[in-house]
């Protein structure tokens, strides 16, 4: 499969996902890095009025994955571990993630993701572990161009 169409299969595949009904992300992949942006809303508020952490997690952890399987054509990898660290609050704008392989092997590829606000200031910082699961792309529904 060509890059450019399996990075647009990623990409429909991401956006498709249950859980983005509630985020509307948007989502650029490329070879070994993702970027995703949110419009920030205070339903992703905890009670202080700050994002809450999961809202960073998961952008992180979306950008960090979606950089790795940019790089796998074939199955669909799990994250094994992800730890984030969060700098700043933020509670309006755009959050944007970039995720970015540092490193990868037979085994693993390792990730870094920088989330940023809408002024390009650092907010948060994570690092994860991905591996190939026996999930074919193909049998996803939704990974389609």
């Amino acid at each position: 499969m060509l890059e450019n169409t399996h990075f647009s299969c990623l990409q429909n595949m991401y956006l498709a996902a249950p859980i983005n009904t509630i985020y509307q992300p948007d989502i650029i992949i490329s070879n070994a890095r993702a970027e995703i942006e949110i419009e920030l809303s205070s339903k992703y508020f905890h009670s202080a009025g700050a994002v809450h952490g999961s809202v960073y997690f998961k952008m992180l952890d979306d950008a960090a994955f979606f950089a790795a399987n940019s790089l796998e054509q074939n199955v669909f990898v799990l994250t094994t571990s992800f730890t984030t660290y969060i700098t700043r609050p933020i509670s309006t704008g755009r959050l944007k993630a970039v995720g970015k392989v540092v490193n990868q092997n037979k085994s693993q590829f390792i990730v870094e993701a920088i989330a940023y606000d809408e002024k390009d200031n650092e907010i948060a910082r994570g690092n994860g572990v991905f591996v190939r699961s026996k999930i074919l792309l193909r049998d996803i529904k939704s990974y389609r161009k």
